[in-house]
């Protein structure tokens, strides 16, 4: 048997307690005083003696009575934490390589040896849905005409048809029929997607492979000039496409996928 941990008198002290009171040479006040606790609680231990109840009862919170109830417990509390996170990294992907391909700038550091004064550059991302497979370039400034050449070197490499390209709100992204980018996306005929305002993280692919690249390319080495950096972006985006493999592609490479689909 399991004593309650709040259990103030035990079978000895419940027994000896009710000898005393069956002498009736004690009140209720008076053995509350001898035994050291409430007058509520002798009279309540009085009230099951009357039934012959001198054993305390055991707990009736599993909390206290069982490690299987901590166990289930846990297992709960890590299904809950597995259930959030994947509804935080729901991963889709489109059906057939080009269908959507993902968009996005960033502001690059400033080299070491460069001053605050110094011009930033910017670098450019563009992400295929279906395969994963990467593009990227440097560019000097984040207007609607570095974007428009960047697509233009995009479809100029793509080896598949780009049907619509998706990307944030920013200006360099966004604008009437005479903005560079969306005019070149109108001759080509591909189509355009915007993210939600203010939600760039609907724009998952792209800010997920803008921290790669920043994680595993620009912290990783210690460029000499923007000719070495740019140099070393070529490079990793060789490595990100051919060698390095992608969870959300069971894996594999994204040439691996387009070998794969083709």
């Amino acid at each position: 048997m399991k004593i309650h941990k709040r259990t103030r008198l035990t079978l000895t002290d419940r027994e000896e307690l009710w000898k005393l009171h069956c002498t009736r040479k004690h009140s209720q006040s008076e053995l509350a005083e001898i035994f050291r606790v409430s007058r509520q609680t002798i009279s309540k231990i009085l009230q099951r003696c009357r039934g012959r109840e001198f054993v305390p009862r055991s707990s009736i919170n599993k909390r206290f009575r069982s490690l299987q109830y901590g166990l289930k417990r846990l297992k709960k509390v890590e299904f809950e934490i597995e259930k959030k996170k994947k509804s935080e990294a729901k991963r889709y992907n489109k059906s057939y390589p080009g269908e959507l391909v993902h968009f996005d700038t960033k502001r690059l550091p400033l080299i070491k040896g460069e001053n605050k004064f110094s011009a930033r550059e910017y670098l450019f991302v563009a992400i295929d849905d279906f395969s994963r497979e990467l593009y990227a370039a440097i560019l000097p400034d984040k207007t609607q005409f570095s974007a428009a050449n960047f697509l233009s070197q995009v479809i100029d490499e793509c080896p598949y048809t780009v049907e619509c390209a998706y990307s944030d709100n920013g200006t360099e992204y966004k604008g009437t029929s005479n903005h560079a980018f969306v005019s070149f996306l109108h001759d080509h005929k591909i189509g355009q997607k915007f993210t939600k305002v203010k939600r760039p993280q609907t724009n998952g692919k792209a800010e997920r492979v803008i921290r790669t690249l920043m994680e595993m390319w620009h912290q990783k080495t210690e460029f000499t000039s923007r000719e070495h950096r740019n140099l070393e972006l070529i490079r990793f985006i060789n490595f990100y496409n051919t060698v390095k493999p992608h969870k959300g592609i069971d894996g594999k490479t994204p040439y691996e996928k387009l070998l794969e689909y083709f």
